[in-house]
């Protein structure tokens, strides 16, 4: 049975939907809209989507996430997304350990280290596009092309497929401006069946070359141990996988990217700090990760609990925004102040418990070498604030057109 509006107090009910595009309209306010429900208690509750308590604070959000027993990350999205389960992301241990397990041949520290030289490339590469013309469009052109590629690179595929992958999962996450609902429900659809698609072809090409060697094959190849006994991973499997990634790698990092540039235009003084000392380019990464957290996963209660003091039902939802848990002032000293000193920084941005982010590692990699790179070759990079910017809300919120100058290389 789950929670009633009879049970949950007046104060602590708000009208709040992280899918809302008035949160970006005209600025991002999603940090003060999380800043006023924290405000109000650790968790609030908005009838939003069939009903989901909101949790905003740090502690609470941990406790969350280091206990899949109690708190099941099936469904994760309050929309339902109709591509079946996100794995590893949307089962539980130990199902989950075992998808997990699957995935570490990606993300050995071996090939991230040999991955590093190709994400400089990349990062080069697309700076090359724009670099002489003293503006850009800087979404577009790098921060959500560059983690398409390195997606690509990792997985072993042609770099040259990413403009497809930009397209088809900014379609699949956010719909198409201009349609209904009931429209962008079918565009949605027809575009995250145009990915699966994809990986359909992939996982037969290598299934049919016994003489295939890359990462691709090793991962199909691999027997998994589950509970009932060990087995290779079947192509529905493998597909819900891969998406997962591609959407994890992609929109996180472009957020970060974004974020960066945005926060450092703000404060050019820091920006010019980290242009003369470029070894402080690792922590700031770790506070542009902290300031802006991107994703907001969700839980579902899996029996009679209390968290925050208040007591949830089996079957409540909840959203688990990480950018509330970011800027909590119990665990962060001045939360809103960007500190590219900041230490120790144990941000959320990741999460926390068994589903921490597997792919953290190289999410940082990929926005330290893009900052060494970009304020290398570009040092006075800052938004061009005459041209709108446009930011999108979801459970994975980013920027969408970020407009930028820098004195044009020679």
């Amino acid at each position: 049975m789950t929670s009633t509006l009879d049970e949950i107090p007046q104060h602590l009910r708000v009208d709040f939907d992280i899918y809302d595009p008035a949160l970006c309209t005209p600025a991002d306010q999603v940090n003060d809209r999380v800043a006023e429900l924290s405000a109000r208690g650790p968790l609030v509750y908005s009838e939003r989507y069939g009903g989901h308590w909101i949790v905003t604070r740090y502690q609470e959000i941990h406790d969350v996430l280091r206990d899949p027993a109690t708190f099941s990350s099936f469904p994760n999205n309050l929309i339902p997304h109709g591509a079946g389960k996100f794995l590893p992301l949307e089962v539980d241990p130990p199902e989950h350990t075992a998808y997990r397990h699957a995935l570490q041949p990606l993300f050995n520290p071996n090939r991230m280290k040999a991955l590093a030289p190709r994400i400089r490339e990349i990062v080069n590469e697309l700076i090359d596009g724009f670099a002489a013309r003293g503006e850009a469009e800087y979404i577009s052109e790098f921060a959500h092309e560059m983690p398409a590629r390195v997606f690509l690179a990792l997985m072993g595929w042609p770099v040259e497929d990413a403009p497809m992958f930009t397209e088809m999962t900014d379609i699949t996450l956010q719909g198409k401006p201009g349609l209904s609902e009931e429209e962008n429900v079918k565009v949605r659809a027809e575009a995250a069946q145009q990915i699966f698609g994809y990986f359909g072809n992939v996982i037969a090409d290598r299934r049919s070359r016994p003489d295939a060697d890359d990462i691709t094959k090793a991962i199909i190849d691999t027997p998994v141990e589950f509970e009932d006994g060990k087995r290779a991973l079947t192509d529905e499997e493998l597909s819900n996988m891969f998406f997962l990634l591609l959407i994890a790698g992609l929109h996180t990092v472009q957020g970060s990217l974004a974020w960066g540039v945005m926060h450092l235009s703000d404060h050019p003084e820091k920006r010019q700090e980290l242009v003369g000392n470029p070894d402080i380019i690792p922590t700031a990464v770790e506070e542009i990760l902290r300031i802006e957290a991107a994703v907001s996963p969700g839980r579902r209660v899996t029996k009679d609990t209390e968290l925050g003091g208040l007591r949830l039902r089996e079957g409540d939802q909840l959203l688990l925004v990480l950018a509330g848990a970011n800027r909590d002032a119990a665990e962060f000293e001045d939360p809103g102040v960007l500190d590219l000193h900041r230490t120790p920084n144990r941000h959320m941005s990741f999460g926390s418990g068994p589903h921490r982010c597997l792919g953290s590692h190289l999410a940082r990699v990929e926005l330290t070498i893009a900052f060494e790179e970009l304020y290398r070759r570009l040092p006075d990079l800052r938004v061009d604030s005459g041209k709108p910017s446009i930011s999108h809300p979801s459970q994975v919120r980013g920027v969408a057109a970020l407009p930028v100058v820098f004195t044009p290389e020679s």
